[in-house]
């Protein structure tokens, strides 16, 4: 089983100091109130694993795996680097950094969904924790590179999380994030509700016969609808501490933001 780590809110006190940074304004729709919302995500996640590889590839019409390596390897990942993968899931990201060639001892997971660790457990091996990043159970400058697939807007708070990314990044170490971003014409708007928002989440629910898969995707779109800009996201890097902050787009959709702790 995966390393029970969930870290106490308390942990890193000199994050309180760091102005705080919702990935989005609250959803009443889906949770009841702020304080549930961990909660409500980690559940979510927990019903749809044994379906979210399948969701990932058809929200992606099939390029997601070699686009998480494309990704990797533009983001300057090298075979000797220890790797921890945020928000691991299922292991997408961690099974696209041992395909470039990062060994299995030198990768590690973390997520808060014992769910999803379960999923990744069985397919990949890897080192895994029980935890959220916001408050990574790890020592200071334990690793070389880390990654998150298209998690940032379920996470509590962007500006700390950021600062334990810097804080657990060795000097030189680099930072990849890769996101769906709201799309900025009204037609690219319109085409993602429909699609995002109602198309697929009927499809899961028929293909699962259930509800999990199904609300997860709502969740998603209108997560994707609501996020802060990549302007916030931006400064919220460089405010951690990050160097050579950047986005680099891909399509209407798709965006990676890359940082590096100074060395």
């Amino acid at each position: 089983m995966p390393e029970q780590r969930l870290s106490d809110s308390n942990q890193y006190t000199r994050n309180e100091s760091i102005s705080r940074v919702q990935p989005h304004r609250d959803l009443p729709e889906f949770y009841e109130s702020r304080e549930r919302r961990a909660e409500f995500v980690a559940r979510l996640f927990d019903g749809s694993a044994l379906y979210y590889d399948r969701i990932s590839a058809v929200l992606s019409f099939g390029t997601d795996r070699a686009h998480r390596k494309r990704a990797l390897r533009r983001a300057g990942l090298e075979p000797h680097m220890r790797v921890l993968d945020v928000a691991t899931g299922t292991g997408l990201a961690a099974q696209a950094a041992m395909d470039l060639g990062v060994k299995r001892g030198q990768v590690v997971g973390v997520d808060p969904s014992r769910g999803m660790l379960h999923e990744n457990q069985k397919r990949h091996g890897i080192r895994l924790v029980q935890g959220r990043g916001e408050w990574l159970p790890f020592a200071d400058a334990s690793f070389d590179f880390i990654c998150m697939g298209y998690a940032l807007r379920h996470v509590e708070d962007i500006g700390i999380l950021f600062r334990e990314f810097y804080r657990v990044l060795k000097p030189g170490g680099r930072v990849l994030i890769l996101e769906i971003t709201r799309p900025e014409s009204r037609l690219g708007l319109l085409l993602g509700r429909s699609y995002l928002g109602k198309f697929l989440p009927a499809v899961a629910r028929i293909l699962t016969r259930g509800s999990d898969a199904s609300k997860l995707l709502q969740f998603y779109w209108a997560t994707i609808a609501e996020c802060v800009s990549p302007e916030t996201i931006l400064g919220a890097l460089s405010s951690s501490g990050l160097e050579n902050v950047e986005r680099r787009r891909l399509g209407a959709l798709l965006s990676d933001y890359f940082g590096m702790k100074p060395s």
